[in-house]
């Protein structure tokens, strides 16, 4: 099922299926326009974004590069096991007769639409892809602004530094599951691993947060990004993180897709850490989980390129709170698949999901005892051409109507060797990122 939605200015379109949005009172091609800026303006991406709802705010930041937007030029909301394919289909119809301005011409300048997309098919949150009105973008030395809109593209907008508030009041509690609960749920999940041709699966849980006054996300972005800098600190229509986990890059023909698998909580003694990442590295475990999910991206990706880079063994990469063991897979495009088919082609992963992946998911749906939303589903974003970035939503939290209230996840792999308990402290682990941001002043630098 397709759903138009637009806001500020909106676009005519037919969507697939013969769905239409509704007529808005000015009509026109979606014309875009980008223009270089100073590379100061945007020395901190995070900072330029001005405080409107969180449902009209992007940001695909990495290392202080990537891009920040806002406003809403035209979306469209999908739902079903055809979301992909319908939320691709109207994106490519709005860029077909698109005017593009774009005087920089480097990966994320011209038109770009960004969207999350649920885990599960059946899932209420669906998925949406948005146009913003306005994106301010970095990579390298060189730094942009992209304005979009319908007839004519608006004025580049004065830049300015912004303050956001700080939580305040700020509660957690249990979600669909206590801890002990949730540990009573992976021993089931051993024992059919145990049991049946099930070689993995990904259980999920999540917090319930509650605040006493609205949630201002970017606080919770630069929070974010200052703890974490390798990964990528991301914001759509209300869902807020910071992930790891590239699913799949595609820029002009090459693929690249990051896969995490295996994971250790940090102690924060350089010393210690350094020999519990040696034991990661040797962990049967671990190494197992890690494999699953490498061969479920490549077996994915392999039937769109010419030739594809598997390594034989992982990486383990460090990051604030816990370490991970990662694969970067890598291949040239052999079609003219878009990212977003590329995404929907890896979703789910193992890394996510769980091997074999039917049987995965379908123990997912009878066990793991809530509906996961738009966490673990692809996030990112796309070009005119095609490319883009797309990650998978995790480290990450999703806001509710009324500002006050997130739901935030955290999931764990379990295989043969899982122990309950351990896996309990590792999903403690992974609900660090957002809990901290919720929390935690700014560092001090």
């Amino acid at each position: 099922m397709v759903v138009f939605l637009a806001a500020m200015t909106l676009l005519p379109a037919s969507g697939p299926a013969g769905a239409r949005s509704d007529r808005p009172a000015g009509t026109g091609p979606l014309v875009a326009r980008t223009v270089p800026i100073p590379l100061s303006l945007a020395h901190d991406l995070l900072a330029v974004i001005p405080a409107l709802p969180a449902d009209q705010l992007y940001s695909w930041v990495r290392r202080g590069e990537g891009f920040v937007g806002w406003g809403r030029v035209a979306s469209v909301v999908t739902r079903g096991a055809d979301r992909f394919t319908e939320a691709e289909a109207w994106w490519q119809a709005l860029v077909q007769s698109a005017q593009v301005h774009d005087e920089v011409k480097v990966p994320g300048t011209g038109p770009i639409a960004v969207g999350s997309f649920s885990y599960a098919a059946d899932s209420t949150a669906g998925a949406t892809l948005a146009v913003p009105q306005v994106v301010v973008g970095r990579r390298g030395e060189q730094a942009w602004v992209t304005t979009m809109g319908v007839g004519s593209a608006p004025e580049v907008p004065q830049l300015a530094a912004s303050r956001p508030e700080q939580p305040i009041g700020v509660r957690f509690a249990d979600g669909g599951l206590s801890s002990p609960e949730w540990a009573t749920v992976v021993r089931e999940a051993v024992a059919r691993i145990t049991s049946s041709v099930l070689d993995k699966v990904v259980l999920a849980r999540d917090l319930e947060v509650a605040t006493d006054a609205p949630i201002d996300i970017r606080w919770l972005l630069a929070r974010l990004a200052e703890r974490y800098e390798n990964t990528w600190v991301f914001a759509t229509d209300g869902l807020v993180g910071a992930t790891p986990e590239l699913l799949v890059r595609l820029d002009k023909g090459l693929v690249h897709s990051r896969v995490l698998a295996g994971t250790i909580r940090r102690t924060g003694d350089d010393e210690h850490d350094l020999a519990l990442a040696a034991s990661l590295a040797r962990s049967s475990k671990d190494l197992e989980e890690h494999e699953y999910a490498v061969r479920s991206v490549a077996d994915a990706l392999r039937p769109h390129c010419f030739s594809m880079n598997v390594p034989e063994s992982p990486f383990v990469l460090h990051l604030t709170n816990v370490m991970h063991l990662a694969t970067d897979v890598a291949g040239v495009l052999g079609d003219r698949t878009t990212s977003l088919t590329l995404a929907a082609s890896l979703h789910p992963s193992a890394a996510v999901c769980g091997t074999p992946t039917v049987q995965a998911d379908a123990v997912i749906t009878d066990i793991e005892g809530m509906d996961r939303g738009r966490y673990a589903g692809p996030v990112g974003w796309m070009d005119a051409a095609g490319d883009g970035e797309w990650g998978i939503a995790l480290r990450c939290g999703a806001l509710l109507p009324d500002d006050r209230r997130m739901r935030i996840y955290a999931g764990c792999g379990i295989v043969a060797g899982s122990d309950p308990e351990a896996e309990v402290a590792e999903s403690d682990a992974k609900f660090i990122p957002m809990r901290d941001a919720l929390t935690a002043p700014p560092l001090q630098r």
